[in-house]
């Protein structure tokens, strides 16, 4: 992944503050920052955004504040989870998985949020949406929208994506730490929730192979969608200005009728 410098605006454009940020725990990643829509918006639904990354330290769920905006805007509630990040204490893996998984279950014991979940991962927040939706993780969930997602863990260390990230974040090699990555990759364990996965035309961060890869591996049965937005690139899929905004938006409600 390029230096946040060289990034799209919409790694550093501003928000509206959140409504409240909740504490979780001891770590400074055990926190969620809660977007509330108008009274009279709400559908009862909140959206949890797992943020992206590479899964590393400097990444972290800052920039996703435009999207959780336009979300509660558009009728969600919104919590924005923090989660330890490789190089970070309780980072890598399984840490962060388990730290997401955890964060997930607070958002759904929250008293002031609803309690059917929706949740929207971009790129490495992908990849840990889909692995919770994968083998009952998290009960009860509505689905999951994956936004660039790194699915497919054997893919994304073929194509080498984010300087061998997968490879950071796993602490060494498919070869090395077999039962770790498989462990690790959705592309390895039956999809039990609801799955849409967004990939933008021009992405070169992660690139469309990737999911791709994912869905080549599904039976015919599995509960998963795919879809391109036309024109976007791996940060227009965040990006609630951009017009792919408006297919997030029709996959995430789409979970919500089910």
């Amino acid at each position: 992944m390029a230096r946040v410098s060289d990034e799209a605006e919409i790694m550093t454009r501003t928000a509206r503050p959140p409504d409240r940020t909740e504490v979780t725990g001891p770590r400074q990643t055990d926190v969620y920052d809660v977007w509330e829509p108008e009274p009279h918006r709400a559908r009862g639904v909140t959206v949890v955004l797992v943020h992206g990354g590479f899964w590393r330290e400097q990444y972290d769920r800052a920039h996703l504040a435009p999207l959780a905006e336009a979300l509660a805007r558009d009728g969600f509630h919104v919590a924005s989870v923090e989660y330890p990040r490789t190089g970070m204490p309780g980072g890598g893996w399984p840490g962060t998985a388990d730290a997401v998984r955890a964060q997930v279950e607070a958002t759904r014991a929250d008293p002031d949020l609803p309690h059917n979940l929706v949740l929207v991962g971009h790129s490495a927040g992908g990849h840990l949406v889909l692995w919770l939706a994968s083998e009952d993780r998290v009960a009860g969930l509505l689905g999951v929208v994956g936004l660039g997602p790194v699915a497919d863990l054997a893919q994304a260390d073929r194509l080498h994506l984010g300087d061998d990230a997968t490879r950071a974040f796993l602490a060494g090699s498919a070869e090395d730490r077999p039962d770790d990555w498989a462990a690790a990759d959705p592309a390895r364990h039956p999809l039990t929730a609801p799955a849409a996965l967004v990939s933008g035309e021009l992405d070169d961060v992660v690139p469309t192979a990737v999911v791709e890869a994912y869905a080549q591996g599904r039976p015919a049965d599995a509960p998963l969608t795919t879809a391109v937005a036309r024109g976007a690139d791996h940060f227009d899929l965040i990006d609630p200005d951009h017009p792919a905004y408006l297919l997030v938006l029709a996959e995430i409600e789409e979970l919500t009728l089910h």
